[in-house]
C-alpha cells in the first residue's frame, strides 16, 4: 500500500521512497546548498582568527610595563615573579608556539658599578631566548643611568626606554651593598615556582588593554636610540641566549618589517598610515630636551594616553639634564609562597 503525503510517494515495507513533487526537490536542494555555504563561512572565519592572532612578536611584551614593575620590585627575584604572575599577565609571548605564554627567567651579571639584568624566555630544557635587558650603571658622580633595551631580534635595533622613576626603587638600595649576591633564576623548563601556571596568549588588542593597567604613569618612559653603557654591551655579548633566533632567522624584526629599524618606528608608521590600534600603548615620544610627561596615578581602571598622531624625527639619546632625577617607586608586599624545595638548574645559556 502506498500513502501520498504532501506530494511525496512513500513506499511501505521494502519499497523505496519516491519524491514526485518538483517543488519539494527544489526546496531540499536549496537548503542543502545554503547549509554547505554556512558551514564553509564559519570555518573560514575560524581560520582567519587563528592566522591573524599575535603576528608581530614585539607587540607581545610591553617594555614600559617591564620598566614599571622593575622599579616596584623589592629585588630581582620579586621582579621575576611579577614578570610571570598569572594575575598581572605582563607578558604575552609564546615563542615556541605551544599556545602557552612562555615563562621569563631573570639572570644578572655585574662588573664594577654596572648591573646587567637579562630577561630570557624558557623554550625547552636549557633552551632560552633573550627578549630584553635592563642595564643599570652608576657613574663617578653616583648618578644612576637605567635603560630597558629590547633584544634586536625581537624589537629591531636600538629600541630603548630610559625610565625616570617618581621614587627611588627599593632594589637599588641593595645593588651596591658589600654583601650583594648576584641573582640567577633557578627555574627551567617544566620546573617553575608554585605561584605560576600557564595561560593562553591573548589577542593583541586584549593584551594591550590589560598591560596598560600595570604601567605606573607617575614615572616617565623616555625613548632613546643609543645604549649608554659599553660595559653592559660587553657583558651582554658573553651571556646572550639566542636559540630561537638561530632556529628561526626568518622571523627577525628586520625580516618581519622591511625598511623599519625597530618597534618604535613600527608604531609610528602605524600611526602615520592611520592603521594603529587605539589600544596600542607601546609608542612614546622621544625626548630631545627634558621631558615633562603628564602623570596620572595608577589604578586598575586606568587607560593609557593615546599615541600622538604627529610624526617627529627620532630623538637623540638624552643628555644629563634629567639624570638627577632619582629612581623610583612603590614597594609591593604580596608574598605568594614559592616551592620550598625547588629543583635548581643553573645550566649555562647558549651564547653568541
Amino acid at each position: 500500500m502506498l500513502n501520498l503525503i504532501h506530494g511525496i510517494v512513500i513506499g511501505l515495507g521494502e519499497k523505496v521512497v519516491i519524491i514526485k513533487s518538483k517543488t519539494m526537490k527544489t526546496k531540499i536542494l536549496f537548503l542543502s546548498i545554503l547549509s554547505l555555504f554556512f558551514v564553509n563561512t564559519v570555518n573560514s572565519q575560524n581560520r582567519t582568527t587563528v592566522i591573524a592572532s599575535n603576528s608581530e612578536i614585539s607587540d607581545n611584551l610591553d617594555l614600559k610595563a617591564v620598566a614599571s614593575i622593575f622599579g616596584e620590585s623589592k629585588n630581582l627575584e620579586n621582579f621575576e615573579r611579577r614578570l610571570n604572575d598569572p594575575k598581572l599577565k605582563i607578558s604575552n609571548l609564546d615563542l615556541n608556539d605551544d599556545r602557552q605564554v612562555d615563562y621569563l627567567r631573570v639572570i644578572e651579571t655585574i662588573e664594577g658599578n654596572t648591573h646587567l639584568i637579562v630577561i630570557q624566555a624558557i623554550l625547552e630544557k636549557d633552551i632560552f631566548q633573550d627578549v630584553a635587558t635592563i642595564e643599570v650603571e652608576k657613574d663617578r658622580n653616583n648618578r644612576l643611568h637605567i635603560q630597558v633595551v629590547g633584544d634586536v631580534y625581537m624589537y629591531g635595533n636600538n629600541y630603548i626606554y630610559e625610565p625616570v622613576y617618581a621614587h627611588s626603587p627599593l632594589l637599588f638600595t641593595y645593588f651596591w651593598a658589600p654583601n650583594y649576591r648576584i641573582y640567577h633564576s633557578r627555574w627551567n623548563w617544566r620546573n617553575y615556582p608554585s605561584f605560576y601556571y600557564y595561560w593562553h596568549p591573548f589577542p593583541i588588542y586584549r593584551y594591550n588593554r590589560n598591560v596598560r593597567v600595570w604601567i605606573n604613569y607617575k614615572n616617565q618612559y623616555n625613548y632613546v636610540n643609543v645604549r649608554r653603557s659599553q660595559v653592559a654591551i660587553n657583558l651582554h655579548r658573553n651571556v646572550r641566549a639566542n636559540s630561537y633566533e638561530i632556529s628561526n632567522p626568518e622571523r627577525s624584526f628586520e625580516r618581519r618589517n622591511t625598511n623599519i629599524s625597530n618597534h618604535y618606528e613600527l608604531d609610528r608608521s602605524r600611526t602615520s598610515n592611520g592603521n594603529s590600534r587605539s589600544e596600542n600603548n607601546n609608542a612614546a615620544t622621544p625626548r630631545s630636551t627634558t621631558r615633562t610627561d603628564s602623570s596620572t596615578p595608577r589604578n586598575n581602571n586606568q587607560s593609557a594616553s593615546p599615541r600622538p598622531n604627529t610624526r617627529t624625527d627620532v630623538a637623540t639619546p638624552r643628555q644629563n639634564q634629567s639624570e638627577s632625577n632619582t629612581p623610583r617607586v612603590r614597594q609591593n608586599n604580596d608574598k605568594t609562597p614559592r616551592n620550598s624545595n625547588p629543583k635548581e638548574n643553573r645550566n649555562s645559556n647558549s651564547r653568541r
